[in-house]
């Protein structure tokens, strides 16, 4: 049997070891952690169990000239590897499995791994930047913020690793940058930015922009609008979205000049009923792209994918938020890996069961493992 080809892609990850003394091979060490993790592993400890009660198959395609590595020298391997050449082997085999992604809704947000911090050397929690695309359920990269930083520094970096040709990008107002919006235009995307309070002044301006608009109930304004009811578990949410593109009415705002090439400016308007509670919300976004209401109201729902679909299935399916991992880059290389197996599961389809049901399958027939790997 041979190794799965998905494995190919980290051919050229370095061995952080020195030659003496070295008993277990990295691509060994490799395979077995990610196959580990499809079948239910979630710490060092799980995956050295997982191989000693599967050492017997796994030697069928491993060499393992020393039988399974223990979770300290796993532990002690991935923390000294090169997160960024780990990386570099993620976006091989994510262009091999997506060779066309353009045009598409790229959804950017970021996660704290929680129980990744450690409180008695202050070392604070890892936390990644990601890039999601909801249509396809497909993880494009993700990007570690620096020590003492926020998402703002690791944006710009993340959509460095990105074909943005044609792509519409979304982010949570954190990455609303003047910069960040002129860096996905001139990588050829366009970008749907949310606006809160924290950017007072076009906040401000929006804000009097769309009340000017409700005072004349936007007659003789041009404008768009589109409006969705969902109903479902004793919920009901009424969306709302105004758009203006005229650029009589972008002049309104005092820094127009300052974002690259502004098209449209989009008020929408969240309104949930449970149990006879009423609950609102006014959001507003800067868009590069003119388009329909309707539009926009769609790509700004699809952004919430990336908590429905990425983060939830990590903190749901992996325990995310409580694996402690904290020792070097072990935290970020095992994330990493996390986000792959979801993607992998996620691809295969052979069966009508959740994530987690498919790990468990995946851990008691290595037929259906080798069939999630080579997906």
């Amino acid at each position: 049997m041979n190794t799965p080809a998905l494995m190919n892609h980290f051919a050229a990850v370095d061995d952080p070891r020195r030659e003496q003394g070295k008993r277990h091979l990295l691509a060994d060490m490799l395979t077995l952690t990610i196959c580990a993790i499809v079948s239910g592993a979630n710490n060092w400890v799980e995956i050295e169990e997982y191989g000693e009660s599967k050492r017997e198959w796994l030697g069928g395609f491993l060499a393992l000239p020393h039988g399974i590595p223990s979770h300290d020298t796993l532990s002690e391997v991935f923390a000294r590897l090169d997160p960024t050449q780990l990386e570099a082997g993620f976006q091989s085999w994510v262009s091999s499995i997506a060779a066309q992604v353009e045009g598409v809704a790229i959804q950017i947000d970021g996660k704290v791994v929680r129980g990744s911090g450690d409180k008695y050397t202050g070392q604070a929690p890892l936390h990644l930047v990601s890039a999601w695309v909801g249509s396809l359920q497909l993880l494009l990269g993700q990007v570690k913020t620096a020590d003492k930083s926020n998402e703002i520094t690791a944006i710009p970096a993340l959509l460095k690793l990105l074909t943005l040709e044609g792509s519409l990008v979304t982010i949570d107002a954190m990455g609303t940058q003047t910069e960040i919006a002129a860096q996905i235009v001139e990588q050829g995307g366009d970008y749907v930015l949310a606006v809160k309070q924290n950017h007072k002044t076009v906040f401000d301006d929006l804000h009097d922009l769309f009340a000017g608009c409700d005072t004349v109930q936007f007659e003789e304004v041009a404008h768009d609008y589109a409006q969705t009811v969902n109903k479902g578990h004793g919920r009901i949410e009424t969306r709302r979205c105004w758009t203006l593109s005229d650029p009589a009415y972008l002049a309104y705002l005092r820094r127009r000049s300052e974002w690259a090439k502004l098209a449209t400016v989009i008020r929408l308007e969240r309104q949930r009923q449970v149990e006879g509670h009423v609950s609102q919300e006014v959001v507003y976004f800067l868009s590069s792209r003119t388009a329909s209401a309707a539009f926009f109201l769609d790509v700004i729902r699809q952004h919430w994918s990336i908590e429905n679909q990425l983060h939830w299935s990590l903190d749901v399916t992996f325990r995310e938020d409580h694996n402690q991992t904290s020792v070097g880059h072990a935290s970020l290389n095992l994330a990493l890996l996390r986000r792959l197996v979801l993607l992998l599961l996620k691809r295969e389809t052979s069966v009508k069961v959740g994530l987690q049901a498919k790990r468990m399958r995946a851990g008691w027939n290595n037929d259906y493992l080798l069939n999630v790997l080579s997906n």
